[in-house]
Formats: C-alpha cells, structure tokens, sequence
C-alpha cells in the first residue's frame, strides 16, 4: 500500500518530468528537485514528500511523449516512484520504464477517470498494485486488472535488468570464453 499523487493531464513529454536544460551526463544521475519543474505543484508534492510513501503516479493519456531520454524514468526512480497509471504511453518511454524497473500500467480511460476521481477526492489515499497478480486495489472501491508481458513481469519481480539478464547466463558465458581462448588463442595474443 502507498500513497498515490496525480496530475490529470494528457500528453506528459519527458522534457516535463525531466527538463533537458538539466541533464549533464548520460548516466543514471538525475537532481529530483528539478523533475516536473515546469509543473510546480507536482515538483513541490513530490519534493516534500520526507515519508517516502508516495509510490503512485496516475497521470493522462500518451505519458512521456517527446525525446527517447531515459532520464525521464530515472526522475520518477529518484523521487521514490514504483509505478505510473495512465491511458497510455510513448512507446520509448514504456519500453525505457520495464529497463529500469518502473512499472507503467495502462488501464481504460474510464478506469483512469475513475481512479483520478477517489484520488482528488481523498486526499492521501494509499492504494495497493499487486504486480503477481496484476491488479490495483482501491480500498473501499473499485479493483482494477491490468495487463504485462510475462517476460517483463518476471524481471520486474525478480529485479531483473539487461545485466542481471545477461548473468544468469554466466556459467555458459565462462565457458564459451575458454572455448574461444583454446580455439582461436591469436585474439588473445
């Protein structure tokens, strides 16, 4: 159960939840003062948020629309969000969000519309995603079935990235790399 935060707006760019004017490396460093700098309300929610306890983004249709910069998920990561609802999202960023392991939930507009209502109308409310199960429990109200990739589900619980990805394969790795060393030992040279 965490606390949910919300900005019913459509078409949230990444240049909005991590302004390009910031970005001074391409690594995964962000200052998460500056995510949603243009949007001061959602920045100062999230920037006063000491508890920790605000996991929750439900957002407006076409989420992270704009440039492909993974600096976008690595914001939301840095303030402490797990997970984003919302209609649907930009394809780059969605794909960018299961790399980082944040969990973008696509339900019904009117589940959105639904959702974005007992949220406004209750200010701290904590909700509940249950990714094993793929669903999101409102206490008192609606439960809502969303759908993920097996593939990407599995990482997300496992904590599975690229890397992590890469290295359950170790063993086989290793031995290709002594294979390849016997066979071909003028690479090495």
């Amino acid at each position: 159960m965490s606390k949910v935060i919300y900005k019913l707006e459509d078409d949230i760019y990444t240049d909005i939840i991590y302004p390009g004017s910031y970005m001074a490396t391409v690594l995964p460093v962000v200052t998460p003062q500056f995510a949603f700098d243009d949007i001061r309300d959602l920045n100062e929610m999230l920037n006063n948020d000491k508890s920790g306890e605000v996991k929750y983004l439900v957002a407006g249709k076409n989420f992270g629309c704009g440039s492909s910069r993974e600096h976008a998920p690595w914001a939301l990561l840095d303030f402490g969000i797990r997970c984003v609802i919302s209609t649907s999202f930009a394809d780059i960023f969605y794909n960018n969000c299961f790399k980082n392991g944040l969990l973008p939930i696509a339900l019904t507009e009117m589940e959105v519309d639904h959702l974005f209502n007992i949220v406004a109308a209750t200010p701290g409310l904590k909700i509940n995603i249950d990714l094993e199960r793929q669903v999101v429990e409102v206490p008192g109200a609606e439960t809502y079935r969303f759908e993920v990739e097996d593939f990407r589900k599995q990482s997300l619980l496992n904590g599975w990235d690229d890397i992590g990805l890469t290295l359950r394969h170790a063993a086989k790795i290793r031995e290709f790399e002594e294979k390849r060393r016997i066979d071909q030992p003028w690479l090495f040279a």
